[in-house]
């Protein structure tokens, strides 16, 4: 019975352990900028063209996130959370410290580069 017990002590320590590196890999950082996208968005791809061309010689620190993978999917909630969206999401959307951008047109081009701005390395 004692054998019982330290296994199963030593499962449920090692499965917490687990959980907490997952939790701490999907939290929204607030030093990074989160490009939330989805490879069959027309909006994405402009944005993405938008980002290569402005920032081509640029480092950005931004990441991209596709929302069709489940670790996306829990970051993009992450997000929707943080900002307290509900569940009207949609992509592109872009979460950047205290500010967030979701959709994309012309219009957001210069909101995005003032967002962006404290991401460039």
């Amino acid at each position: 019975m004692k054998k019982f017990f330290y296994i199963m002590a030593a499962v449920l320590l090692f499965t917490a352990g687990c959980e907490k590196n997952a939790q701490a890999e999907n939290e929204i950082a607030a030093d990074k900028l989160y490009f939330f996208y989805s490879d069959g968005c027309p909006h994405c791809h402009h944005a993405m063209d938008y980002i290569n061309a402005k920032y081509k010689n640029k480092k950005l620190n931004m990441e991209k996130v596709d929302v069709a993978t489940p670790e996306g999917y829990l970051l993009l909630f992450k997000c929707a959370e943080k900002f307290k969206l509900g569940r009207s999401i949609g992509t592109p959307l872009f979460c950047m410290g205290d500010n967030y951008l979701m959709g994309w047109s012309s219009e957001y081009e210069s909101k995005f580069d003032a967002y962006a701005k404290p991401f460039l390395k």
